[in-house]
């Protein structure tokens, strides 16, 4: 069987990495926040910090950050959408040493844009890790728990 470059072929390689639950965390009074024991290894001593969708944070490992900032670049000279999304992902990003106890800064214009004051919901979602306000996620999370069923159908249907 042949594999395709950069794909996982079982036993040889390290499979791809994969964030997963969600953890409650506090901010310092330095805009510091820690980031989960389980997903620090993984994620590396520097991370990059963008903008998400739904109004979040993405976090990447500088590793999966250059993949991923690879596809906004190739689309930043393209049609509205795809330039709207480079300059979100893109300008929005910021680089951060991962401190000796697991802290991160985050700028104040990242927690603004996803309205985080104090707490947070760190969120492990496949490649990335997402930072949510506290309240937000409930929020986002309890309407996606409701409609479930519905987007499942969606999902099939798009297949």
């Amino acid at each position: 069987m042949e594999w395709e470059a950069g794909s996982w072929p079982p036993l040889i390689q390290q499979p791809p990495t994969m964030f997963l639950g969600e953890y409650l965390h506090t901010f310092d009074s330095k805009n510091r926040i820690s980031l989960p024991s389980k997903f620090r290894k993984d994620l590396g001593r520097v991370v990059v910090v963008t903008r998400g969708l739904d109004h979040c944070l993405y976090v990447y490992s500088r590793k999966a950050w250059e993949k991923e900032a690879r596809v906004y670049a190739a689309g930043a000279s393209g049609n509205a959408a795809r330039r709207g999304l480079a300059r979100l992902f893109l300008a929005g990003s910021f680089e951060a040493d991962v401190d000796g106890t697991g802290r991160v800064l985050i700028p104040e214009n990242l927690k603004s844009f996803a309205a985080i004051k104090e707490k947070a919901v760190i969120a492990g979602v496949a490649d990335r890790v997402e930072i949510w306000e506290e309240q937000a996620w409930k929020n986002y999370t309890a309407a996606i728990e409701r409609d479930a069923d519905v987007f499942a159908e969606k999902v099939d249907e798009m297949n």
